[in-house]
């Protein structure tokens, strides 16, 4: 579809909205004037003269639908998202709301308006009154974690950006061991050095470390030594005395064995993720997963029997080939292991996953509703099975318009997990494609260092990785500055 913004700047709202209600369709933004081809659809957003108006014209080439507004910068978006909703007759249920972070909204709401958050949340941004009461719901168990932090707490990411195979769905950059072993070793090695140094910096800052999350890709792709000496170096260059949670992905159950386990568990990993995505094997075999659901089952039973008391396992809606009979019983195998935390994903279309470079065209995009029956199946099951949602985010294109949501048993919900969304407590990133984020929970101000995310860049770049990690202690220098 082509998209034109016309005599203003809000291209990246309105072409976040345009791929909220035509997921499938690749949309082509214009700042000038221009033909229109025969069965391309087309939208028009237009400031002149303080007015703004929004057209859209389908593929048949007939314009179905228009409107005016004046006034404040995000009209034009709030106009466009009326008009395709009329347009299309859908209304997503998170309304327009596109960014990632719904729950942290709303949390800044109910900070500026109190009791009337809730009302601002639906008519401003035109979120369903289900969608409104789930945020609310996730943001009173996100508050039992974030009402303890201080301005001092951090988090430590560590990213290991490589897997055995790349799923069909995923876009994160990961690399198959089979095409980048040779560089583990070095990765390694470089990133204990990278450790060591970020270590440092926290114990000159005077930073308190409450959760250590190691994830990826899958960092059980890993040996068992090189597991080990990666936990090692945290516990040397870190004080750990304050950390409530060490977690570690164990995503893929053909990583696991009892020797990664064991260097785990003697590393002082208190949780562990062992993610199946599905245990419909038709559908692992589809999106390039070389396991079983029994291998699941078998990876999860190991490491009950090794001692991990604290087991999340992920799940997908809309996984290609899934239906809803498949994805039931994934649910009945899942809650018969009774993991303490089980998250819950709405399979993301993304640009550069083999499903979108295929042009396959999911079940679950093309019908909506398949795609909320099998996410209000989960929420009604896991609910009635004792697990609270306690952390939530949101990314484009996802099936049905919806979410992916974390639920937890009383007492296990992940403390990174939530301070890493809500973004009130600061997380500092080692390792591939890791994203520093120095967060200063009073004014909301978020600021972020990024590492480069190939393992070869990683590498070949590490002095610049290091060079980089001096703006954390010059962040910290100025926002110790303006509170004194």
């Amino acid at each position: 579809m082509l998209l034109f913004v016309l005599g203003h700047t809000n291209l990246y709202e309105c072409e976040n909205l345009c791929r909220l209600f035509f997921p499938l369709d690749r949309v082509q933004s214009r700042k000038a004037v221009e033909e229109v081809p025969d069965g391309v659809r087309a939208v028009w957003t237009v400031l002149e003269g303080g007015v703004y108006t929004v057209r859209v014209r389908d593929a048949a080439g007939e314009t179905s639908d228009s409107g005016a507004d004046t006034g404040e910068e995000y009209d034009v978006t709030a106009l466009l998202f009326r008009v395709l909703r009329r347009h299309t007759g859908v209304q997503p249920p998170w309304g327009m709301l596109t960014g990632i972070h719904p729950v942290k909204l709303l949390r800044q709401l109910t900070e500026k308006y109190g009791g009337g958050a809730g009302e601002v949340f639906r008519e401003k941004y035109f979120v369903t009154g289900e969608k409104a009461a789930f945020a609310a719901r996730v943001l009173r168990e996100q508050e039992k974690i974030t009402s303890g932090l201080s301005k001092n707490d951090f988090a430590l990411y560590i990213g290991i950006p490589f897997c055995p195979t790349r799923c069909a769905y995923c876009s994160f950059v990961s690399q198959a061991v089979e095409k980048a072993a040779k560089q583990i070793p070095q990765f390694v090695e470089l990133l204990l050095r990278e450790l060591g140094e970020t270590g440092r910096i926290a114990r000159e800052l005077g930073l308190r470390l409450t959760s250590v999350y190691v994830g990826g890709g899958t960092p059980t792709t890993l040996s068992a030594p090189q597991l080990s000496a990666l936990l090692e170096t945290v516990h040397r260059s870190f004080d750990l005395s304050a950390c409530t949670e060490f977690t570690v992905e164990a995503g893929r159950p053909d990583t696991v064995d009892a020797e990664k386990l064991a260097a785990l568990r003697l590393g002082g990993v208190t949780r562990i993720s062992v993610n199946p995505q599905t245990l419909e094997d038709s559908v692992l075999e589809r999106i390039g997963r070389r396991h079983t659901a029994a291998q699941t089952v078998e990876a999860f039973c190991l490491a009950r029997k090794m001692g991990f008391s604290d087991i999340n396992m992920d799940l997908i809606v809309g996984l290609p080939g899934d239906t809803a009979a498949g994805f039931s019983r994934t649910l009945d195998g899942v809650l018969a292991l009774g993991p303490e935390c089980v998250t819950v994903h709405s399979l993301a279309l993304k640009r550069s996953s083999d499903i979108t470079q295929s042009g396959e065209v999911n079940e679950a995009h093309r019908n909506a509703a398949l795609a909320e029956a099998m996410m209000r199946e989960a929420g009604e099951r896991l609910t009635a099975a004792g697990y609270a949602p306690y952390y939530l985010y949101r990314q484009t294109r996802m099936a049905g318009n919806l979410e992916n949501v974390g639920w937890a048993k009383p007492g296990f919900a992940s403390a990174y997990n939530v301070v890493t969304m809500d973004e009130t407590e600061t997380v500092l990133a080692c390792g591939g494609g890791g994203v520093t984020k120095l967060c200063d929970a009073a004014s909301g101000d978020v600021q972020r260092i990024f590492n480069f995310k190939f393992s070869y860049e990683y590498i070949s770049r590490f002095a610049e990785v290091l060079e980089r990690k001096k703006g954390i202690g010059a962040w910290y220098e100025q926002l110790r500055e303006r509170i004194h």
